[in-house]
């Protein structure tokens, strides 16, 4: 069990870094990855999908290299 939320812990940060092209993309993107991180991790899902987009948003609006 411990190696496949390893699994999915990582899948969640690729998922992290995979910018979308519009606000709302970006925001979906990182929710959704947060909110599975937070499941693997047994926390709450809701503060890990609002901790994803707002993560998600800020380092895709702060880094040249997601558009």
């Amino acid at each position: 069990m411990r190696i496949s939320k390893l699994f999915l812990a990582l899948a969640t940060c690729a998922g992290l870094a995979a910018c979308g092209d519009t606000l709302g993309e970006q925001a979906i993107l990182g929710g959704g990855a947060g909110a599975v991180g937070a499941a693997v991790l047994s926390a709450d899902p809701l503060v890990g999908a609002a901790v994803g987009a707002a993560g998600n948003v800020l380092y895709c609006k702060t880094q040249n290299t997601c558009n």
